[in-house]
């Protein structure tokens, strides 16, 4: 009898599967080679709110936590995947640069947010009022984490790569059976398409659907993370993923004319030199709207679990809450609050 069942392969169900194997659990994982939206995820981990200048919930744990695990990731699968990279915020005003010092002096925050002026100049893009940086930044390549983690599950025969069929899990007191497989718990990370699982579908999981651009601007001559009203990410020979849009009303993953043209207008704001759209990419994020995670056990069966509502800070989010699901589902742990999914007890 295994110890896990993974329902999912996206950004939650590698951290939870990552996380067994650092505890020498035994599991399988589960799911459909579809697209998902971990595959078209922008990546960045970045702890500072910049609109609000406040941390993001938890962060300095998320972070701390964050360099060991991509760190043995990435030797388990043999390629690189963190960059270390610093972002920089674009001052539009005296009074923006004002507003950073300000914030570069409170507790929490003066570890990440440089108290100099950023005053690197750039050919593609007009900064007259120079930049604040935030340090400690950078980004996950999630597409390719995905491709060969998922890769490497195969190969250690921990991943069947086929559609969960809900109605043939069964559930026991003391054990799941999903066809031949016998497991003492199972871990449902399905992203967006947990609206179609019978257990969790009550719960408020929204669908955000983002898309993204990759460009080549060979003026641009950009070496960090620029946030402004878009984030543009440099990946090298002067190619950029610049993203991304927020729609809360279309569902499907498909790109639309629409996102394309926000983000083209919002770039075209940004940088004054000229670039080629090579891609478009769209997919829908599980988000809450109380834009906390659904972390947690189901109210009638002991044995069967969430990890879910990861949202646009994936790559941050995802070690740190499969490890909290991990101790609480190993040691009684008690879950923070704000993430349990208790808190929609009345739905489940």
């Amino acid at each position: 009898m295994l110890d896990y069942i993974i329902v999912g392969s996206g950004l939650a169900g590698i951290s939870f599967a990552e996380t067994l194997l650092q505890e020498q659990k035994t599991f399988v994982v589960i799911d459909a080679p579809i697209t998902n939206s971990s595959k078209v995820a922008g990546g960045l981990y970045n702890p500072v709110v910049l609109k609000r200048f406040t941390m993001v919930w938890e962060s300095a744990a998320q972070m701390q936590l964050l360099d060991q695990f991509y760190a043995t990731i990435e030797q388990r699968i043999a390629c690189s995947i963190d960059h270390k990279v610093a972002v920089l915020r674009k001052f539009n005003s005296i009074e923006e640069q004002n507003n950073w010092f300000i914030a570069s002096d409170k507790p929490g925050l003066a570890h990440y947010l440089s108290s100099k002026l950023y005053s690197e100049r750039y050919l593609g893009i007009d900064s007259p009022f120079d930049y604040g940086e935030v340090l400690h930044t950078g980004y996950v390549d999630v597409a390719l984490l995905l491709k060969q983690y998922q890769n490497y599950l195969l190969q250690q025969q921990y991943l069947l790569n086929e559609q969960f069929i809900h109605a043939d899990l069964q559930i026991h007191d003391s054990f799941v059976s999903y066809r031949a497989i016998k497991a003492r718990r199972l871990v449902f990370a399905e992203g967006f398409a947990m609206n179609a699982n019978p257990y969790f579908n009550q719960l408020p999981l929204e669908g955000v659907k983002g898309e993204l651009l990759l460009i080549k601007a060979p003026l641009l001559q950009l070496d960090k993370i620029l946030n402004a009203s878009i984030f543009i990410l440099p990946l090298g020979n002067d190619l950029y993923k610049v993203g991304a849009t927020y729609n809360w009303a279309d569902k499907s993953d498909l790109p639309t004319a629409e996102g394309k043209q926000e983000l083209v207008d919002k770039l075209a704001e940004v940088i004054c030199c000229e670039f080629k759209v090579l891609d478009h990419l769209a997919g829908v994020r599980p988000s809450v709207k109380d834009r906390k995670a659904l972390v947690g056990t189901h109210a009638a069966y002991a044995n069967v679990h969430l990890l879910n509502g990861l949202g646009t800070r994936g790559v941050m989010l995802g070690p740190y809450l499969a490890k909290l699901l991990f101790n609480h589902i190993e040691y009684a742990e008690a879950l923070p609050k704000e993430i349990d999914l208790r808190r929609y007890a009345k739905k489940i």
